[in-house]
């Protein structure tokens, strides 16, 4: 096994011969955080690539975020170091399943949450960010019937906030999901006086406890700007070492333990080298699924951030 400072050198070398940028989210290992071009949240990032003059992305996280950068730079090669990087949500939904939705609902708008493959996206009206969600929904004419995909909890969540009605499918992050009231106030018994912050994809009861609900990129944000010295975490751990970096002197500590997504922890600095070295395993999206998936993300890129 390589020393790490050597192998991190190795892949910086490797990304200036293959004209490449290193992308990394917000929930991959610290080690991989460190090296990355660009860390952030996996549609920003995707967008971020399609900007930059990048000929190959490398795309440190799951598969639907490769195929999102394939969706928004089709003229570049997109790498994913680990194929088997997968997400659960995502595969909770497929497209002949958003048919048969389409079917029983036909007049309905179909709102589909990033998290999702490139042949979903494909089948969608618009696309939504856990960000932008509440936006989204609101942009959508109040006679329109909505069905959002997949995630449950943040459709939950967009209800509320949105006061919109909406029907939903029945997926969930398994990460998200493990966090439970207990875990909670286990978490507030030991850390008195933190703010609890959580991710919309949590339990429509764990969200309820939250100081603050958003996504990761609202995260950062938040705790920058709030005037609290500690804080409880309800999204996946990775997220620790980038609050801490932006905030010495506050503290961190995750609502729950379980709060570790294995999908997102198993690319390692040595897989990100191996793609570099080969440039596999490439990621790409069949020109008819991508131009209707960009159609679907585009439509979301038009709603006024201030939508009412």
């Amino acid at each position: 096994m390589r020393e790490p400072t050597a192998l991190k050198k190795e892949i910086r070398g490797l990304l200036a011969r293959r004209k490449a940028v290193l992308l990394a989210h917000n929930y991959q290992r610290d080690e991989i955080q460190e090296i990355a071009d660009i860390t952030g949240d996996s549609l920003g990032l995707s967008q971020e690539a399609a900007k930059s003059d990048a000929e190959v992305i490398v795309f440190c996280g799951v598969h639907f975020m490769a195929e999102s950068a394939a969706i928004l730079s089709p003229g570049k090669t997109v790498l994913l170091p680990r194929m088997d990087a997968g997400c659960p949500m995502a595969d909770m939904i497929t497209a002949d399943d958003l048919r048969a939705v389409r079917a029983k609902h036909p007049e309905a708008v179909v709102v589909t949450y990033v998290n999702s493959s490139a042949e979903v996206k494909a089948f969608s009206d618009i696309c939504c960010t856990s960000g932008n969600a509440v936006n989204v929904v609101r942009s959508i004419p109040p006679e329109k019937e909505i069905f959002m995909v997949p995630d449950r909890n943040l459709a939950q969540y967009v209800a509320k906030v949105s006061g919109r009605r909406l029907s939903w499918w029945d997926g969930y992050c398994p990460t998200h999901e493990r966090v439970t009231v207990a875990d909670v106030e286990k978490a507030r018994k030991a850390h008195p006086g933190a703010l609890l912050i959580v991710h919309p994809e949590c339990r429509p009861e764990v969200v309820a406890m939250a100081d603050a609900v958003r996504s990761t990129s609202g995260m950062y944000s938040y705790c920058r700007g709030a005037e609290a010295k500690e804080f409880l975490v309800g999204t996946e751990m990775g997220i620790l070492y980038r609050l801490r970096k932006e905030n010495p002197e506050k503290k961190f500590h995750l609502a729950s333990r379980a709060l570790i997504c294995p999908n997102m922890k198993l690319t390692a600095l040595e897989d990100v080298r191996d793609a570099l070295a080969t440039l596999s395993p490439v990621v790409t999206v069949p020109g008819e699924i991508r131009e209707k998936a960009h159609a679907a993300l585009e439509a979301m890129l038009r709603v006024p951030r201030d939508a009412a």
